[in-house]
């Protein structure tokens, strides 16, 4: 499976970062050699409640669900091409075994599975982030689970954040704003997302270290500073209330009404030494309520969804990998 995304957006030792002045412009692209590993921690929560005013059954409509999901990422560089201000990279990723996100009882030999060099563990991914910030060639994500795919684009999105920055420069108190399609399947055509970032400030930072019981912690002195961005996010309906029908549910000779609307707030966190995210973190809502009804208008059923998400994505020191070369 080849694929290309429009992206929303061997670990380095840190050195003391000299943060640019108000008038000084950062580079917030990453700044990677092939052959490097890096290690992510990321931490997914999602709700998804749906109220149904009919018991009928229709197709494509929405369904609760509920998902509390982590993962660890080892992500290789292989190779990459920089000109000027535009950087493209080629890598690998694949999740490492997680049980040390897990307390385990520790067995007779006196040592935890936790404390055993991590595995890499399900298929590997191999993608390439395009100089214009598309995620493109990704081989290897159909294998993964459901929940490994989430995890997976959370993670992509928000590495690659600095990507969707204009010019991929900054400095404190520039301001930017982006629009972009909702990618996910919505009984609600035309949704788009208005997203206003800004560079707000810089502050110490330093990868998180996780420890033999799970926690992410950090070292008593943050060796790092960050660029600190801020995005307010929008959900913007561009259809009509009184007929917001997707081509998919026109398929299904169907018709539907209703709105949407939704918020987010992201959190980032780029170091201004490594142009690596550091920290990441997103709280989302979203909120519809829809008519979905045959064509002729018949047989219509209505739904109320109320949709929260958590997620966290840290980078890690350094992990010591079974097998890594």
């Amino acid at each position: 499976m080849k694929r290309r995304m429009l992206l929303a957006v061997g670990l380095l030792l840190f050195g003391v970062a000299i943060a640019p002045s108000r008038d000084q412009r950062a580079n917030l692209l990453p700044k990677l050699q092939p052959g490097q590993t890096l290690t992510y921690l990321v931490r997914y929560r999602s709700t998804k409640n749906v109220k149904t005013a009919s018991t009928l059954v229709v197709p494509l409509a929405p369904t609760p669900s509920q998902a509390d999901t982590h993962g660890l990422l080892r992500i290789q560089i292989l190779d990459l091409q920089q000109t000027g201000d535009k950087l493209a990279i080629h890598a690998r990723s694949q999740f490492l075994n997680d049980d040390a996100l897990v307390p385990a009882a520790k067995p007779a030999s006196g040592k935890s599975k936790s404390e055993q060099p991590l595995q890499p563990e399900g298929n590997p991914v191999d993608f390439t982030i395009s100089p214009e910030g598309f995620a493109e060639k990704i081989t290897g994500l159909d294998a993964l689970t459901p929940e490994q795919q989430q995890i997976w684009q959370e993670w992509l999105a928000r590495f690659a954040m600095a990507w969707a920055i204009p010019a991929q420069r900054d400095k404190i108190g520039d301001k930017w704003k982006i629009e972009q399609p909702e990618p996910a399947a919505s009984p609600i055509a035309a949704l788009t997302w208005v997203r206003d970032s800004s560079y707000v400030r810089d502050a110490p930072c330093s990868p998180a270290q996780l420890s033999v019981t799970g926690e992410a912690t950090y070292a008593n002195s943050l060796t790092d500073t960050c660029a600190v961005l801020l995005t307010t996010a929008k959900l913007v309906q561009k259809s009509s209330p009184k007929d917001a029908t997707p081509e998919d549910f026109k398929l299904h000779q169907l018709k539907t009404m209703g709105t949407a609307k939704g918020s987010n707030e992201l959190i980032t966190y780029i170091s201004l030494t490594t142009g690596l995210v550091v920290r990441a973190t997103e709280d989302a809502s979203q909120r519809m309520d829809v008519m979905v009804a045959k064509a002729d208008g018949s047989n219509a059923v209505r739904y109320h969804v109320d949709a929260k998400s958590q997620l966290e994505v840290l980078l890690l020191t350094q992990a010591q990998v079974s097998g890594q070369h």
